[in-house]
C-alpha cells in the first residue's frame, strides 16, 4: 500500500492519487513577480454546524493580498487592484477569436503605498512585524476544486485566503 501523506484527514491520501498541478496554460511570472496557486481540496469534512451548507456552489474563496511590514498601533493597509488574466490569443480554440478568460487566475495591479492612520501611540509601543492587506471590499471567487487559483503579484506581496460558507436557510426579503 503506498504511504499516506502527513496532514489532516481529508488529506491524507494514497502519495499516487493525488494530481499534479497542471500550470502549462499559465504564463510564468514576470521578472520581479511572483506566483502564488492555490488548489482547493475536493472533498472537506463535514460540518458540525447544521446551518451551514455542505455544498460547494454555496462557498466562495476570498482572496487577500498582502504583505509583511513593520506595524505600530495603527490601521495599515495599501492599495492594489485584482484584474481577470486573460490567456493569450495563442491558446485561444478558434483562430482569430478574442482572448478567453483563464479559470481563476488574476494579476495583483495598481499597488499603492503603504497607508497608516495617525492615532497617537502609547508610548514605548515597539513595532512589530504584521501582515498587512490590501484595503478595500473582500475579493471573492467561487468555489472551484477543479481548477487552481492562480495569482501573480509583485514581490513583496504574498496571497493568503479564506473559506466562505453560506447558510443553508434562506431569508425572505420584504416587497415595500
Amino acid at each position: 500500500m503506498a504511504a499516506l501523506l502527513a496532514g489532516p484527514a481529508w488529506l491524507a491520501l494514497p502519495a499516487g492519487a493525488i494530481p499534479r498541478l497542471d500550470l502549462s496554460a499559465y504564463p510564468a511570472p514576470a521578472a520581479g513577480e511572483r506566483r502564488w496557486v492555490i488548489q482547493l481540496p475536493g472533498v472537506l469534512p463535514p460540518t458540525s454546524n447544521p446551518a451551514i451548507s455542505p455544498n460547494p456552489r454555496d462557498w466562495r474563496v476570498q482572496l487577500i493580498v498582502g504583505q509583511m511590514a513593520p506595524v505600530d498601533c495603527n490601521q495599515t493597509s495599501f492599495q492594489a487592484r485584482l484584474r481577470p488574466l486573460a490567456a493569450d490569443a495563442a491558446s485561444s480554440s478558434v483562430a482569430g477569436a478574442a482572448p478567453r478568460s483563464l479559470a481563476l487566475a488574476f494579476r495583483v495591479e495598481a499597488v499603492g503605498p503603504l497607508v497608516s492612520t495617525r492615532m497617537a501611540c502609547p508610548a514605548g509601543e515597539p513595532k512589530r512585524q504584521a501582515f498587512v492587506a490590501r484595503a478595500g471590499k473582500p475579493f471573492v471567487v467561487p468555489y472551484n476544486a477543479s481548477v487552481p487559483i492562480v495569482v501573480y503579484a509583485p514581490k513583496p506581496l504574498e496571497l493568503r485566503w479564506r473559506l466562505w460558507k453560506a447558510e443553508r436557510q434562506e431569508q425572505r426579503a420584504i416587497d415595500w
